[in-house]
């Protein structure tokens, strides 16, 4: 079976939103983009989610949406609570 990986590029809007959170929360981010893994010849898909790296913690984003997962896909906060968030981690 073959797997197709497609990169997926970060929505520009979402990305200047989160330059823009790290900025006032003085930290410097890595984004990683995720991608679409698609099995060959068969209707099944994964959509990883884009990958923000932030003093050694990552955070998963999907475009589209107002939601940061922290680690995992279990736990997540609002964009608009990742500042205070970063700070209580500093």
């Amino acid at each position: 079976m073959k797997i197709i990986k497609e990169e997926l590029q970060f929505e520009e809007n979402l990305k200047q939103r989160l330059e823009f959170i790290c900025e006032f929360a003085k930290v410097t981010p890595t984004f990683i983009n995720g991608s679409i893994r698609k099995l060959d010849k068969t209707n099944l898909s994964y959509i990883e989610p884009h990958r923000v790296i932030i003093k050694n913690n990552t955070f998963l984003v999907f475009n589209y949406s107002n939601d940061v997962y922290i680690s995992n896909l279990t736990k997540k906060i609002k964009l608009s609570e990742l500042e205070e968030y970063l700070k209580t981690i500093m």
